[in-house]
């Protein structure tokens, strides 16, 4: 058996046994793809055409048993593939993950490195926050993109915070990026002049509905309540005072936009194109925010 056969038997089974994707991949043979390469040793990014494909490899009956093993795994316990392989990518950076964070595959990512961010920012840059930083995954590619900022990391979660100390530490970024375990912007003095925010924002009915594959994720940072906005109440109301003068929020909300406009009328908010549309992440400046937060304070 070759490679290429590994990958389409597997992504065959993957596809029978009905498992959910979204984590990294959104087919079975991406899916496939990713726990065959990884179990064999081979770099995820290899090709599997052209005149240096690894495709016509021979797979040892060993080697094809350990594959089979693997896939058996990911369909018998429904668990993302990333936590089976401990790995995640993020525009092509490899990050480590666990079961005590959410596998990481927020759309600012893409934003932070096509620097579809760069316009609301300036030279005046120079601290940056991720809240709800899960691994740590957006706190890198921060630190990364702009390399004279310095970046505090924020989660409620100590198990997530953990996670996020060994991303930090692999990629050799202690001096800039700062670790916080509070809940919310109420202990962080800031003042900060970009805020990242992935936050939990799925609505109740939707939890209530999610693959095993989603369930296997830490609930605490997923879940935002009936409407999905428990979270983000709070923070649009505690943002302005800290944020710097021409401060800005991103914010992701994956598909709550309908329940995000409802429960913020009013708001102006920018939406950001990303690979999946203009419904998943917004940009809200310090402006915005102070008329949201004194709507929120005096109901007006």
């Amino acid at each position: 058996m070759t490679v290429l056969e590994q990958i389409e038997a597997s992504a065959q089974r993957l596809t029978q046994a009905g498992v959910a994707f979204g984590h990294g991949t959104a087919n079975a043979f991406d899916e496939a793809a990713w726990l065959v390469l990884w179990q064999l040793g081979l770099p995820l990014d290899c090709a599997l055409d052209g005149p240096h494909s690894v495709a016509e490899q021979d797979v040892s009956p060993a080697q094809q048993a350990k594959c089979e093993a693997l896939v058996h795994t990911r369909i018998s316990q429904r668990q993302p593939a990333a936590y089976l392989t401990r790995e995640a990518w993020l525009q092509g950076v490899a990050f480590y993950v666990d079961e005590r964070a959410i596998v990481p595959r927020s759309f600012i990512a893409e934003l932070l490195v096509n620097g579809s961010i760069d316009y609301w920012l300036s030279t005046a840059t120079e601290r940056v926050l991720d809240l709800c930083t899960g691994n740590g995954s957006l706190a890198v590619l921060a630190a990364m993109v702009y390399p004279d900022v310095v970046v505090d990391a924020s989660d409620i979660s100590a198990d997530a915070l953990a996670v996020a100390r060994i991303n930090v530490d692999n990629h050799g970024l202690q001096q800039r990026i700062t670790l916080h375990c509070e809940d919310g912007l109420h202990k962080l003095r800031g003042p900060y002049d970009l805020m990242l925010c992935n936050p939990p924002y799925v609505n109740s009915q939707s939890m209530a509905a999610l693959p095993a594959e989603y369930q296997a994720e830490p609930a605490l940072a997923l879940a935002g309540g009936s409407d999905g906005m428990d979270f983000i109440r709070g923070l649009l109301h505690d943002a302005p005072a800290r944020l710097s003068m021409h401060g800005v929020l991103v914010l992701e909300i994956g598909n709550e936009r309908e329940h995000f406009e409802a429960a913020f009328p009013g708001l102006q908010a920018i939406w950001l194109e990303t690979s999946a549309g203009e419904e998943q992440v917004l940009v809200l400046t310090r402006e915005a925010l102070m008329k949201t937060h004194k709507a929120l304070v005096t109901g007006h």
